[in-house]
């Protein structure tokens, strides 16, 4: 159980446990001055004069006089110099508007016999400190707001420190000026904390603070090197057109719902660690090299500008800060710990490095350069539909291959499926409607999906993934075979015999399923009509001269006879095997034929030798690594 030290100044024998300081040449407090004792102390102060309250309780009505005592009379401003209001109590509010601390000004911890500890500064009422000049330290550790905190426009020319403070009500720092090192380490703010537009000039460290509400930086400047290591924020963590300069590590943070970085400018090498429920990159610029590690988060890149290599992967361990404590992650565990990437909209990817990401509903359409993109690592794109479902009126199903999330979304528009309600999960076996789905202007059309898979086989074939290139490839035929627009008629014709046969020369059981059902024909065709019924003898003929002499023999022999009877024998079923497993390696049998035997062996030394590379070429291109 812990004890309130005893202060190290005199206390004010006015009233018993009152903390306050004695007012030097009086034996009480300010408070407990009354009457004349009292006129007389604030008669001794003028601008510029130092002012020790510590431990004192202050009214409102109290704290104005001190304010008029000490205002200068030629710009109506009050001015402190050396300020020490440490273990004071503001029962009010606390109206500091316009103040100038030209000292350092003390609201901050006490040293009792050599050991730290919190101040129990209290501001019960709204603290204002809007347009405020501190041209000392400023210090504010441990200081507990009741109410809203304002210190709009004020002005910090020294180290201001904020460290362990607790901001109960919204605390407001819109457009200060931090000239020196500010801290905010380990302080909380349990209602909206505002630091849009604000300027750190120096080193700004806001490690392990917790944000309970809305935290925003919106515009704000960084020019120092700045911390952010294990702060939660509970809510969301708005960083809108906030700038860098210096920043090397921002993060690890935690962030239960969406960080925003619309905007936001990086100029140096920096490294984000971040794990969040969603993190927007929207117009995000990288000056330089990057590299992102998130856990949980879905991310979206969409018009982000990348002057320099950037990787963005997923980071499989916990977060540790860089004093080796480890991020606190409870409030996501219900995510898993892969990231999503939503959207590459307007990306030019060829400084984009993706490591170990889940792709599947990210959006391509718009980016640049994707043939350069680098895939390493795990990279999950969308599956098919899985299940049956009715061509026509046949069954069938769709065979495994990765996927765009742009031909979900045109597939679900064509099929006329319908969006879920919003939080309910999609089915596995249904094409995944777009955002913007039912409307067709809006949904990425086949010739629009084409050059998505072709870019990205080629970032597939340069990074030697052999299978993704060929599931790729499939996806760039079928868009074209469907598409009506840039591919002709009798080009979709061929495309469709293609998937028909061989699934573009990469569906190996299709290729080698007509394969043997053109085997199975071409027998039946042989035995049926195309031996003949007996194999026709060879036939002598000559005249012999009457006088002697020399003989001349024409050799000849009759056609075949189409059979008449007796067709589907083993007999014959072992010559018209024969017929075909050479037609099959292109090479003649020798066997003799009828007319439609032939015909029907050209044919089948013309297609199936086809269809044997081609299931040849699909066993190698999904083997191939």
């Amino acid at each position: 159980m812990s004890t309130t030290p005893t202060p190290s100044w005199q206390l004010c024998g006015g009233r018993t446990h009152c903390r306050g300081i004695v007012i030097p040449g009086h034996t009480k407090c300010l408070p407990h001055l009354v009457g004349t004792e009292r006129r007389a102390y604030l008669a001794s102060l003028g601008p510029g004069a130092e002012v020790d309250l510590r431990g004192t309780t202050l009214t409102p009505p109290l704290l104005e006089q001190i304010l008029n005592a000490l205002t200068d009379p030629a710009t109506g401003v009050p001015s402190f110099g050396r300020a020490r209001f440490d273990d004071a109590q503001f029962d009010g509010d606390a109206d500091f508007k316009k103040a100038e601390f030209t000292g350092r000004a003390e609201f901050e911890r006490v040293h009792f016999n050599g050991s730290t500890d919190f101040s129990d500064v209290l501001f019960r009422g709204a603290a204002n400190f809007m347009e405020t000049r501190f041209s000392g330290d400023a210090w504010f550790g441990g200081v507990i707001f009741d109410e809203t905190a304002v210190f709009i426009d004020a002005d910090f020319s020294g180290r201001a420190t904020f460290g362990g403070a607790r901001f109960t009500g919204e605390a407001d720092f819109l457009s200060v000026k931090f000239s020196g090192e500010s801290t905010f380490g380990g302080a909380e703010f349990l209602s909206n904390a505002i630091f849009s537009r604000v300027q750190f000039l120096s080193e700004a460290w806001f490690r392990a603070a917790q944000f309970v509400a809305d935290a925003l930086f919106d515009e704000a400047q960084f020019s120092g090197q700045t911390s952010f290591g294990g702060v939660q924020f509970h809510d969301n963590a708005r960083f809108q057109l906030a700038r860098f300069a210096e920043t090397s590590l921002f993060g690890p943070f935690v962030c239960e719902n969406v960080v925003a970085l619309w905007g936001t400018v990086f100029e140096a090498p920096v490294t984000l660690e971040i794990a969040a429920h969603e993190v927007q990159f929207i117009r995000t610029r990288w000056e330089s090299t990057a590299t992102v590690r998130l856990r949980h988060a879905t991310a979206d890149l969409s018009q982000a500008v990348l002057s320099a290599p950037v990787a963005i992967v997923t980071h499989h361990s916990h977060f540790t800060t860089p004093t080796a404590q480890v991020v606190d992650e409870t409030h996501l565990a219900h995510l898993p710990v892969g990231a999503r990437l939503s959207s590459m909209q307007g990306v030019d990817a060829a400084h984009l490095v993706l490591t170990d990401l889940d792709l599947s509903d990210c959006l391509f359409s718009g980016a640049f350069h994707l043939d350069q993109l680098r895939l390493e690592g795990r990279i999950t794109f969308a599956p098919v539909p899985t299940g049956w479902h009715r061509r026509g009126i046949f069954p069938a199903r769709w065979t495994r291959r990765r996927t765009l999330a742009e031909e979900h979304h045109w597939r679900a528009q064509v099929a006329g499926h319908s969006a879920p309600p919003r939080g309910v999960l999609l089915s596995p076996n249904q094409w995944r409607p777009g955002p913007h789905h039912p409307v067709p202007e809006l949904t990425p059309d086949p010739e629009d999906v084409v050059a998505l898979y072709r870019q990205l086989r080629k970032a597939f074939e340069d990074g030697k993934n052999e299978p993704g290139a060929a599931d790729f490839y499939y996806g760039e035929m079928e868009m074209r075979r469907h598409d009506r627009v840039d591919t002709p008629p009798g080009e979709r014709a061929l495309l469709n015999l293609y998937w028909f046969l061989s699934g573009y020369g990469l569906r190996a059981s299709r290729a080698l399923a007509v394969l043997t059902a053109a085997m199975v024909i071409t027998i039946l065709i042989l035995m049926g009509l195309g031996l003949p019924q007996h194999t026709p003898a060879q036939e002598a003929t000559g005249t012999v001269p009457a006088g002697g002499g020399r003989v001349t023999f024409t050799i000849d022999k009759d056609d075949p006879k189409n059979p008449t009877g007796g067709r589907f024998t083993g007999e014959r079923f072992d010559q018209a095997l024969n017929v075909t497993l050479n037609s099959v390696i292109f090479r003649s049998s020798g066997q003799d034929l009828t007319t439609t035997g032939t015909y029907t062996e050209m044919a089948s030394r013309l297609t199936e030798p086809t269809l044997l590379a081609l299931a040849v070429l699909a066993i190698r291109g999904r083997i191939k690594r």
